[in-house]
């Protein structure tokens, strides 16, 4: 990746420039150790990982909200230390928490955040109605936005982060907090946005469905660290064969299933979390019961088995040794 030592010097087709960024705040927490990513203009590009990975964490840097330890960012040609301004005038923000005023109607909310840009007069009105019929709310334009249903507030917060035409935008967990149809109506916005706005995007989500469907390439961020990057496609197709997931009744940690496992034929990539085992096979429906009869000959009860081809939570499984599902149950008991 070309170095942005000199930020004017970033090549033109790429809209975000991220080498070795590290974060470490005051307390000694690591947030970010050493990431590095590109993202192309107008492409969505999609940071994956459960809470605390660091993505908002890397938002924040990208954004000019927060400096790096080390390592260096660029964002549309301007390297964010050094040109925060410039940066700012070129980016929009949709933040995990809502910058929606909800004591304000739609339409004002809209019209402060242009003037906040320096647009005014027809121009300015001019765009805010066109951002209200974006996204459906020119009915309720008029309204106080404490009526608002939660996808509608959403609605309203990406069209504010994009009244003053932004090169960039970033959404940070976007859809957390929204029931599935608000959530699904968000991504087709989202989907939209590319080549309506001509923007690039990037999307921070801990949510595997989100990042697979509105991701052109993605990232997964565990611990501080990129992983593994790739398209969705190519990351699952590295993935031969089919997953095997089996719940036993009880956990096992004194090695028993590997070694189990291991005498069954073309069984692999065997992962043990309490109760839960992954394991992969290139035709998991035949190994099912070669499995399950180690298992009885060792009394250890089943409570249930599935079969599923290579998803992104698999890829996780792979890079990380935990499952992703795992860290969010994690993450939630915290």
């Amino acid at each position: 990746m070309k170095s942005i030592t000199n930020a004017l010097d970033m090549p033109n087709e790429y809209a975000i420039v991220v080498q070795n960024l590290v974060k470490v705040y005051q307390d000694k927490i690591r947030a970010l150790d050493g990431i590095s990513f590109s993202v192309k203009s107008g492409t969505i590009f999609g940071l994956l990982g459960p809470n605390g990975a660091g993505k908002s964490t890397t938002v924040k840097i990208l954004t000019t909200l927060s400096r790096p330890t080390s390592g260096e960012a660029g964002v549309v040609g301007l390297d964010v230390v050094r040109y925060p301004d410039k940066v700012r005038e070129s980016i929009g923000c949709v933040a995990q928490k809502s910058g929606v005023d909800r004591e304000a109607t739609g339409r004002e909310n809209l019209t402060l955040q242009g003037q906040l840009y320096g647009m005014k007069g027809s121009e300015l009105t001019h765009r805010v109605d066109e951002l209200l019929d974006r996204f459906g709310l020119s009915d309720a334009a008029n309204r106080i936005t404490r009526t608002y249903s939660g996808g509608m507030q959403r609605k309203l917060d990406v069209a504010m982060g994009l009244v003053h035409r932004p090169q960039v935008l970033f959404l940070d967990e976007p859809t957390t907090g929204l029931d599935p149809k608000a959530r699904s109506d968000l991504w087709n916005e989202i989907e939209n946005l590319v080549n309506d706005e001509h923007i690039t995007i990037l999307l921070t989500t801990h949510y595997l469905e989100e990042a697979d469907r509105l991701a052109e390439r993605l990232a997964i961020v565990d611990r501080g660290r990129i992983v593994v990057e790739g398209t969705p496609d190519e990351l699952k197709s590295e993935l031969h064969g089919d997953a095997i997931h089996i719940e036993l009744s009880e956990s096992q940690s004194d090695g028993t299933i590997e070694n189990l496992f291991n005498q069954v034929s073309k069984v692999r990539d065997v992962v043990i979390e309490g109760r839960l085992v992954h394991a992969r096979a290139d035709h998991g429906a035949s190994s099912v019961p070669a499995l399950l009869n180690v298992l009885d000959a060792e009394g250890i009860k089943v409570a249930s088995v599935t079969v599923a081809r290579p998803s992104l939570d698999d890829v996780y499984l792979r890079y990380t040794g935990h499952a992703y599902h795992h860290e969010e149950k994690n993450e939630v008991l915290k």
